[in-house]
Parts: structure tokens; sequence; C-alpha cells
């Protein structure tokens, strides 16, 4: 009886704590949410099992997440828009919810929701621009600026994977992943976007020339290693995946970042990740993460993001 009543208790923490993760990541509405984007009938871009699903399903994507941002901030002209016109520091969640969001409705979304959900990021786009320190002027809508962010961040999300995903992909899938994103960066308005891992590689050398260091971009790094906002109990799990997010920066980019290059301190934050990981996918397996299942619905034949919607697979 005893035995029964804690497992029953370890269940209700569970569940608390996973409902409690799920508010942060997809704001306080992320129940209804997540089951509108993946319950509603209807054809959707990706059939189920395809790379892209399997990466942004998995836990590694917290790592993912952390890395792309910090890569991304090594652009100026990409950094200048987040220091200018982004609310991260104040409404960090509320920022981290909308990505979320973006990411799941354009991966798991309905063709309706996932096209409805890129119009609302090429307005907010629009009213994007300004002048970096340097004198520069930069758009949010710059396709070269939006090619930037796209690679950086689906590099970061590959390479977490590798790291810490819990389902091996081959490097087919990797390029399968590559290019079924990259469908959805050339809707949203990418030029010139990658479809293997080879071209991501390629296309990030070529940004190489373009990027340094700034105290903006220090300062996002020192924002989200050290300073997010975060209640005291959760720090010490985020820190393990920040650290883990660190070490698989390449080494290029991680002293303009002023984060240290450490070989053994890597390794350990690389065991650190992988535990982190583990530890929320014992979360994420709990009822309230649970993506719902959709019905039977002879109407939502998957369809290729870059093909006409009436054709199905």
């Amino acid at each position: 009886m005893m035995q029964t009543g804690s497992v029953g208790q370890i269940t209700g923490l569970r569940n608390r704590l996973s409902h409690s993760l799920l508010e942060k990541v997809a704001g306080p509405n992320g129940t209804e949410q997540k089951r509108r984007i993946h319950h509603t009938p209807g054809p959707r871009w990706f059939p189920q099992g395809s790379p892209i699903r399997v990466v942004h399903a998995d836990e590694s994507m917290y790592i993912g997440g952390m890395r792309a941002l910090l890569l991304q901030a090594l652009h100026p002209l990409a950094m200048a828009a987040v220091e200018e016109h982004s609310d991260y520091r104040e409404n960090t969640w509320g920022r981290l919810a909308r990505t979320a969001t973006y990411i799941a409705e354009t991966t798991y979304g309905t063709i309706e929701h996932a096209e409805r959900a890129i119009r609302i990021v090429q307005a907010v786009h629009k009213r994007v621009h300004g002048t970096a320190p340097d004198g520069r002027p930069y758009r949010a809508d710059d396709p070269h600026l939006l090619t930037w962010v796209h690679v950086a961040e689906i590099d970061s999300f590959l390479v977490a994977h590798e790291h810490f995903g819990s389902k091996h992909l081959t490097a087919a899938q990797f390029d399968e992943y590559v290019a079924q994103a990259g469908e959805v960066a050339t809707r949203l308005g990418a030029v010139d976007v990658p479809t293997t891992r080879a071209g991501l590689t390629a296309t990030i050398e070529a940004f190489r020339p373009e990027l340094q260091g700034t105290p903006a971009a220090a300062d996002v790094a020192q924002f989200l290693l050290r300073h997010a906002p975060l209640s005291r109990p959760i720090k010490p799990a985020y820190w393990l995946l920040g650290r883990a997010a660190v070490a698989t920066l390449p080494r290029w980019a991680r002293e303009p970042l002023r984060v240290a290059d450490h070989p053994l301190r890597d390794r350990m934050s690389l065991l650190g990740g992988r535990i982190g990981t583990a530890g929320l996918r014992w979360l994420t397996d709990a009822e309230p993460m649970r993506n719902p299942a959709p019905p039977p619905n002879p109407g939502s034949t998957p369809v290729a993001a870059g093909h006409d919607t009436r054709e199905t697979r």
C-alpha cells in the first residue's frame, strides 16, 4: 500500500513538473496549443517518422536551441536586430514560446497552420529594420540574413541530436533533415538554402568572414548561460544544458563569444548534457507533455513542403 502511494506521489510530481516545463516552453496555453497543432485533421508537409519530425521531437532540441542562439549572435546585423527589437531580456519565456510554436506548427501542424505561422513571422520581420552600431543598415526580412539564422539553427539542432539524441540518424537522414528544414526556410524567404549536410557546412564556412564578436554578442552569451530568469530549483539543470551547448560550439565561435575553451571541461559538459536530456525525457514522457495522437482522417495525408498542397504521397 505504501509502495503504491509512493508511486502515485512520484507520478504526481512528475506530471506537475512536466506541466510546468510545457508552460515554460510553449506558454501558459501550451496544452491547448499542442492539441491544436497535433490533433487538427488535415494534410501536413512532413510524414510521420521523417527526419525533421524525429529531430524536432527530441529533447536534445533544448541544447540545440541554446547553441543556435549563441551561434546566431555572431552575425553583427542579426545581433543588432535582436538588441534593438527583441524583448528577450524582459520576456525570455514568451520569446521561447513563440519560437517553439513556430517550429512545431511548421513541422507537425496542418499546411494551413504552417503557412499561417510563416505569414505571421514574415509580417513581424517587415517591421524590424534599422542601423547597426557599425553603421550598416539591416532588415529582418533580408534573405541573406534569414539564411544565416536558418543555417546556424539547423546546424545546432543536428549537432545536438548527434551528441544527445535518443534516435540514431544515418547520414542520408541527416541530409534529408537539412533538405526538409530548408523547404520551410525557403518559404520564409531565405535564399541559397543548403539541401545536404555537406552543403550546410559549406554555407556556414562561407558566412564566417561576416561573423565577429561584439559586446552585444558576448552580453547575449552571458545572459543565456548565467542570467536567464529561472527559479532556483531549475538553475542546476539549465546550467548543465547550457554548458553542453557551449561544448558543442566550434572553436572559432567560442573566443568571440567569450566562452572558455577547455577540453576536459567540455568532456564533462557533454556527459552533463546526456544526463540532462535523459532527465528531460523522463519528464516529457509524462502525460502533460505527450503529443496527442491525431484522429484517423483519410484527408490528412502529408505532402512535400515544396509541392502543391493537393499532391498526396
